[in-house]
């Protein structure tokens, strides 16, 4: 029997139905980057915003109240996805930005598909703004063509002669005007235009301007809905004891101790292990801690971290998979002056999202209903429908706010929804079902960043000249067996391995880059905020500065001459020389060592460089005083939140720069918390600059651009300060004592 639900539910969805199905209208929108969307009435909602009147879309709806309500395909997560996607629909609408309202879409890839991946919706890759740029543009002008169509009719005047400017229609001549709810249900009778024309860059009200947020408020006074949030009635709260060791399985268990705790209900196992179901969070905790385990772990992994790059470092000695070979490597090695060698390590990285994993499930007759700060809703809705043996339809899913991510909950298993059905589905789904993994449960049995070993070696010719490069990767593939393998793996090439290695931008004549992706780690990995550059970057941008050092180069300058066919790698490069004052010495402090550093990097199809202050003490603690950013994200539709995602870029970057590794003993994790797994506090976050390269290119990623640099451009002031060079993470400061 299906339960009543909260009111987070689709009231309004339900009341514009029972009000006037008749009034909803299609609307399709031709082909944008090679992909093509149908958009129809809007299925989404969740906010009770007044009725519901015209909604001209699947991405916009306009209530009596004359609010717009901006539905948005992308997950928030604090990278400010609804204030970019509501910023395009009300550039368009020529809405008055009081007047927005955001909610997330349903799971529904006909209509909320990301462009870039085909028939699949979800967020990631910082493609939110990238491929939405024109489609939700074309939503609001669609509107407010057919508003417009609405006045001229009930006004009896020439469309040509009516304008519209902050959410109010007018015609000058005849001094008439209406807000939009007062022309909504007209417009709702207009038909919908198969061609709209988009404003020029220079008429853009709202596009390039700061707005403030739309979820700041709600944020700031509680009322936004996290998953955590939501309370339905019968809901049980699930806890699961999973084995220490990946691939570990239950042997045998006794719940009798569990099944006493006061608030316990049932005790069911699953799969990958034992969930104790109970009236709440603290009493399933209770509950688990009782549970009597016994693991099989012969089919567990059990190395430890060292013995782990042990391996990897024998097996950077032989030739890789092939990702990139211009020119004779060889030969340039063979006739070089010079040559320079150093090679890298990188440990796992969990993603401590400051909200741990959680998803609210419920069963009914019609099918299943998920509320979850949803990442990945087409491969999710698919997962959890296999499990219950649904059509993926029957599975809807609220998306809520999500407490941060940096790639976890976009899980190419759909872990933990997988898992909250399995539960669900043992315990016969008679209540709908809360599960929450504790932070100490994803640190010890999450997916991380995976572990790597680079090699690098490089040639120079006789006058300084940089002849030949070559580098090797040793690391586990975060692609193969994912939905997203046939994209991204190419013979045998996990593109996102190489990413920032295969595609260095600078001219050197011969260069050579191979890849071993070994297969038999049990570590779970996946995707990391800034994924394959969060390590190829260092490697590259470190050993560079090293070779200009060698050859006796600026490292600015020679980066420069050989990015000219780079331009706008070189733009943001330069900018951030200059406002960073590179060249320029750096105030003395008494036994203080300083050092400035610089790194450049593209992902995501954005540019980012960045210039790093040092201070060193004789003990070697490191204080990185400031950071310089320089971005090229094309257009930043949204200035301010372009500065907020690298400064927050910035202090992810400095947690693992400072302090962050996943570290393996025997197979188990040997970090639990933000106690021994720590983010950067506030009084270690440097004074952030972020300067924004103007544009009129098309918009692209800024969520995780303005992390990859960050760790070259502070080893390279370390260098420059100390004279030593760090070729692993996080920095042991011991290395660095005076």
């Amino acid at each position: 029997m299906r339960a009543k639900t909260t009111s987070i539910e689709n009231v309004s969805r339900r009341r514009f139905l029972q009000a006037g199905a008749g009034l909803t209208l299609g609307l399709f929108m031709p082909g944008i980057v090679g992909a093509e969307v149908q958009a129809g009435p809007g299925k989404a909602g969740s906010a009770a915003v007044g009725d519901m009147i015209f909604e001209p879309n699947a991405f916009l709806r306009i209530g009596s109240d004359n609010t717009v309500t901006v539905i948005s395909k992308h997950l928030e997560m604090g990278q400010g996805a609804y204030t970019g996607l509501a910023t395009l629909v009300a550039e368009e609408l020529d809405a008055d930005w009081s007047q927005i309202r955001v909610e997330g879409a349903p799971a529904d890839a006909a209509r909320y598909n990301n462009l870039f991946w085909g028939q699949a919706q979800g967020t990631g890759g910082s493609t939110a703004m990238a491929n939405s740029w024109e489609q939700m543009r074309k939503a609001g002008a669609a509107a407010r063509a057919m508003l417009i169509a609405a006045a001229a009719s009930l006004w009896q005047v020439s469309a040509t002669q009516i304008s519209v400017r902050d959410g109010v229609v007018q015609h000058a001549a005849s001094g008439k005007s209406a807000t939009f709810g007062e022309l909504a249900e007209a417009a709702a009778g207009q038909p919908v235009p198969s061609e709209v024309t988009l404003k020029a860059p220079q008429d853009f009200r709202l596009i390039g301007k700061s707005a403030p947020r739309v979820d700041s408020d709600a944020k700031t006074d509680g009322t936004a809905q996290f998953t955590q949030d939501v309370q339905l009635p019968g809901m049980l709260v699930a806890v699961v004891a999973h084995s220490p060791r990946f691939g570990g399985r239950v042997k045998a268990f006794d719940a009798a101790k569990a099944k006493g705790i006061n608030g316990v209900v049932d005790v069911v196992q699953i799969p990958q292990g034992v969930a104790v179901l109970a009236n709440d969070t603290w009493s399933a905790k209770k509950g688990r801690d009782a549970l009597q385990i016994e693991w099989d772990d012969s089919g567990a992994f059990a190395l430890g971290s060292d013995a782990l790059m042990a391996q990897y470092r024998e097996t950077a000695e032989q030739p890789g998979l092939n990702a990139r070979n211009d020119g004779d490597i060889a030969a340039a090695f063979s006739a070089a002056a010079e040559t320079v060698e150093a090679a890298f390590e990188f440990p796992y990285l969990a993603h401590a999202a400051m909200e741990p994993m959680n998803c609210v499930m419920q069963l009914s007759e019609q099918g299943c209903e998920i509320w979850n700060g949803e990442q990945l809703h087409t491969g999710d809705q698919h997962a959890v429908a296999a499990v219950f043996g649904l059509k993926p339809e029957q599975v809807t899913i609220h998306t809520l706010y999500a407490g941060g991510s940096f790639g976890r909950r976009a899980c190419k298993d759909s872990d933990y929804l997988v898992e909250s059905a399995q539960i669900v589905k043992a315990h016969g789904g008679s209540a709908p079902v809360k599960l929450v993994w504790l932070r100490e449960d994803d640190m010890h049995g999450g997916y991380y960043r995976p572990a790597f070993y680079h090699t690098l070696k490089a040639s120079l010719g006789k006058d300084g000249e940089l002849t030949g490069w070559h580098h090797r990767l040793v690391g586990q593939s975060i692609v193969t067996g994912s939905p997203f393998e046939k994209m991204l793996l190419k013979d045998g090439i996990d593109a996102v391995s190489v990413e920032g290695a295969s595609t260095l931008p600078y001219a050197i004549p011969n260069l050579w880059v191979d890849l071993h992706s070994p297969t038999d780690v049990g570590v779970p990995v996946l995707w990391w905020r800034s994924v394959g550059s969060s390590h190829t970057a260092f490697s590259t941008e470190a050993f560079f500065d090293e070779v200009a050092q060698k050859a006796g180069k600026d490292p600015v300058e020679w980066r420069l001459a050989m990015l000219d066919k780079h331009p706008r790698h070189a733009g943001v490069l330069k900018l951030a020389a200059e406002k960073a004052g590179w060249g320029t010495p750096l105030p003395a402090a008494d036994g203080v060592r300083r050092g400035r550093g610089i790194a450049v990097h593209e992902s995501f199809n954005s540019f980012v460089a960045q210039v790093a202050e040092v201070s060193v003490k004789p003990d070697g603690s490191v204080r990185v005083d400031r950071i310089v950013s320089a971005v090229d994200c094309g257009i930043a539709i949204n200035p301010d939140n372009v500065r907020a995602q690298v400064e927050g870029g910035v202090g992810f970057a400095l947690s693992s720069v400072l302090h962050g590794a996943i570290t393996l003993k025997d197979g188990v994790v040997e970090q639990d918390n933000f106690d021994s797994y720590a983010p950067i506090r506030i009084d270690e976050m440097p004074q952030v600059e972020v300067h924004i390269m103007p544009s009129a290119e098309p918009p692209t990623g800024i969520g995780e651009p303005g992390v990859p640099p960050v760790a070259p451009a502070v080893v390279n002031a370390i260098a420059a300060a100390t004279g030593k060079r760090l070729y692993s993470l996080p920095i042991d400061s011991a290395s660095l004592a005076a």
